[in-house]
């Protein structure tokens, strides 16, 4: 069992007290984003055997799992994060693993620089995601039903707004949705910019459900997505629930401290809230344009004190153990990779006792147990 030394991303919308805060560490004054547990070849965890991405090269059979190896090749499948949203981040969607290969080996194909500025795929995996609370943290997760949609929009009282809400009152629904969004993104940016300066003046007149999108407006003035994010469904998670974010689904974190688990992949395609490319034709194609409820999760507990949140992905499995002083011990062993976090509290885990922001890695098959008065993360796959 590895601790970890892990790095911090200082992100510009970052909160520059939620992590530090979490950690009991001073605050720098710049943004601290995301904290990041793994081995992305982008900033790896370190251990005391080198990088955890250098431990599992040298030994891939040992450190994974024979299993781990044969579903998902000789690297941890996943990436896990703490994220700390002082602002909100791009509205992006991900592609599926198909849509991923197939961009990828197109890009390839067409040589264009991995690291180019309007460069859509960095690599040929997907990037399902799953956020859980720590904190009460505001998000944007899928298509609100086009009619909810268009009384929004329509309560701004913004001339410009009325083809929209015609629009979204079509049929079929992903038809009107998929039409008002091209619209959106494709719309002249100095008459855009004219509407969203009014539709955000109406948002923060009106508070209530309009009130989260006069705050993204704060944040990106004239931004087509500011309006794309109307069309959205906002959703408040309170602490220990959680949303998954599934391909094609268009999403945006906006404030908060969470738990981030995420396949390992840098894929996105941005809608706005950005001044990064957007590849609309692309973004077109990879959108699920179905209006529904953004389906809360919170964890299902087992007979053993496990409270799992279950997802659709084999490459990650998150779940959180709750431990109480003078409790029994939480056998933890697996024949997989797992990563370990402390979030709340003081706990053992193995030789390790580890205080809120720390973590560790327990090769597969290695006993792990954990215990003390706390909470617990733990990241694995499904093989």
């Amino acid at each position: 069992m590895d601790r970890l030394d892990n790095t911090v991303r200082p992100y510009a919308w970052g909160s520059p007290t939620a992590i530090p805060h979490l950690l009991g560490t001073r605050p720098t004054g710049e943004p601290q984003a995301e904290m990041w547990m793994g081995a992305h070849p982008g900033a790896p965890s370190r251990t005391g055997r080198g990088t955890l991405a250098e431990v599992i090269a040298a030994d891939p059979a040992r450190e994974l799992g024979e299993r781990t190896v044969a579903a998902f090749g000789p690297r941890l499948p996943f990436l896990l994060k703490l994220l700390a949203a002082g602002a909100p981040l791009s509205l992006q969607v991900h592609p599926d693993l198909t849509q991923a290969e197939q961009g990828f080996a197109d890009e390839e194909r067409r040589g264009i620089p991995i690291d180019a500025p309007h460069r859509n795929y960095k690599d040929a995996n997907h990037k399902p995601e799953l956020i859980c609370a720590l904190t009460e943290f505001d998000g944007l997760c899928g298509f609100r039903p086009p009619a909810q949609a268009a009384d929004l929009l329509d309560a701004l009282g913004v001339d410009s707004l009325k083809p929209y809400v015609d629009l979204l009152h079509a049929h079929p629904e992903d038809a009107a949705l998929r039409e008002v969004l091209t619209a959106i993104l494709t719309a002249d940016p100095e008459e855009t910019a004219r509407t969203v300066a009014e539709a955000a003046a109406a948002c923060d007149r009106l508070g209530g459900d309009h009130a989260p999108y006069a705050g993204i407006a704060h944040h990106y003035p004239g931004d087509p997505g500011v309006i794309a994010a109307m069309l959205l469904n906002h959703v408040r998670l309170q602490p220990g629930e959680a949303l998954f974010l599934g391909a094609g689904i268009p999403h945006a974190y906006l404030s908060g401290l969470g738990v981030e688990i995420m396949a390992n992949s840098d894929n996105v395609l941005r809608c706005g809230l950005t001044p990064k490319h957007v590849d609309v034709p692309e973004l077109l194609r990879i959108v699920r344009f179905e209006p529904g409820d953004p389906g809360v999760l919170r964890p299902e507990a087992t007979p053993d004190g496990e409270e799992v949140y279950e997802t659709p992905i084999d490459e990650f499995r998150l779940s959180r153990h709750v431990l109480a002083e003078g409790g029994a011990a939480h056998d933890l062993t697996r024949d997989t990779p797992q990563i370990l976090l402390c979030t709340a509290g003081v706990v053992r885990a193995g030789e390790h006792e580890l205080t809120p922001g720390q973590s560790v890695f327990v090769p597969a098959a290695d006993k792990a147990s954990a215990s003390g008065a706390g909470t617990l993360f733990r990241a694995t796959v499904i093989v």
